[in-house]
């Protein structure tokens, strides 16, 4: 089944690549290699260290689609993730959601944009189905 059908589960995908990533730091590295290239500049990590003592780990990641900025920040062992609504120019609505629902929703707004964006349809793919990057 094409992850582009709108039957497909993406509940159980985010389920899927949330239990291939026991690591919330392997999770976010993961998410944010296959979305790099698709979202440009949408897409902007914060590093962990001081700024002299940047590291390769990164501690939070904001991503902007269409009217949605998903925000998912690492503490500790766990991954704090909020979705913005913006109308306007200006955010309107955040809402706290869990790890699962974040991802759900994020591969949904993906799942709309690839409609018109090989880009996007292709990194829907490689996260859903796997692929090579």
């Amino acid at each position: 089944m094409s992850p582009l059908n709108d039957s497909y589960d993406l509940s159980l995908a985010a389920a899927a690549l949330r239990s291939n990533s026991a690591d919330v730091h392997a999770l976010v590295k993961a998410l944010c290699s296959e979305l790099s290239d698709t979202l440009g500049d949408r897409l902007r990590t914060q590093r962990s260290g001081g700024r002299r003592h940047k590291t390769d780990e990164i501690s939070s990641v904001q991503i902007a689609m269409a009217n949605d900025q998903f925000e998912a920040v690492i503490d500790g062992g766990d991954l704090r993730c909020t979705v913005g609504h913006v109308s306007g120019g200006i955010r309107i609505r955040t809402e706290t959601v869990d790890t699962d629902q974040w991802i759900t929703r994020l591969l949904q707004a993906l799942q709309a944009e690839a409609a018109h964006s090989d880009a996007a349809r292709l990194a829907l793919e490689n996260i859903v189905i796997g692929g090579q990057k």
